[in-house]
């Protein structure tokens, strides 16, 4: 079984057009205002009736509160929420508890034993995200999609325990390379397919999820990659 294949940070319907009929399973809309791939909810929203049916809509989110949340969530309806920032367990359980979609955590990974971390949140999101770590010399601000790659040896210890979805740093001439040496169950680009920061590029959309498809998954694939549906 091939893997599934989240395209993040989409902003317009020919970019989304695109991930879908390539195959893509997952497709991202970023609520963090700093990131050039920033979408207000309302143009998120018509973008997520586009997907509906077709590819299973993602809400990401950095540390926010209570009422941003909900006006996300109630505006564009995604099918589950991804949360990207400082959040602890308990936070990411309440989230999933309050809007009940399934939650992805996002786990930084830089250095032995940050992947480790991912125990924390087993019982509180249905699935986790490896990413790297921004970068040492903060010269970013964005918690994801600064197209950086880690280590991908450092899932060693964690990454037959639970299925996890891989990002940070991947294009259509590594993801391959990427499934087979992780075993992740779904990988995840943004910066991997973009022309520039923010600028998807339709043509890297569909070699990515060409290369992607190429690779091996595990056969155990998590529950949300059975279709759009909740």
């Amino acid at each position: 079984m091939s893997a599934g294949v989240k395209i993040c940070g989409l902003k317009t319907p020919d970019a989304l057009e695109t991930a879908i009929a390539a195959g893509a399973s997952h497709c991202g809309f970023v609520f963090f205002p700093p990131s050039p791939r920033y979408v207000l909810p309302e143009d998120a929203a018509g973008l997520a009736r586009q997907a509906r049916g077709k590819i299973r809509t993602v809400a990401l989110m950095v540390d926010l509160a209570d009422d941003e949340i909900a006006h996300i969530v109630t505006t564009v309806e995604p099918d589950m929420i991804q949360l990207h920032g400082s959040e602890p367990p308990e936070r990411v359980a309440q989230i999933r508890s309050i809007h009940g979609r399934p939650v992805i955590k996002s786990v930084s990974v830089g250095k032995p034993g940050d992947a480790d971390r991912a125990s924390d949140y087993r019982e509180a999101a249905d699935l986790i995200l490896f990413d790297a770590k921004p970068p040492a010399d903060g010269s970013s601000e964005l918690p994801g999609g600064n197209g950086l790659p880690f280590d991908w040896r450092l899932l060693n210890t964690v990454s037959r325990q639970t299925p996890f979805m891989l990002s940070g740093g991947l294009t259509p001439d590594n993801v391959r390379d990427a499934i087979a040496l992780t075993g992740a169950a779904i990988v995840d680009v943004s910066s991997g397919v973009e022309s520039a920061p923010g600028v998807k590029d339709t043509d890297l959309i569909r070699k990515f999820v060409a290369a992607a498809k190429a690779g091996a998954a595990p056969a155990d694939m998590p529950f949300c990659m059975t279709g759009p549906d909740r």
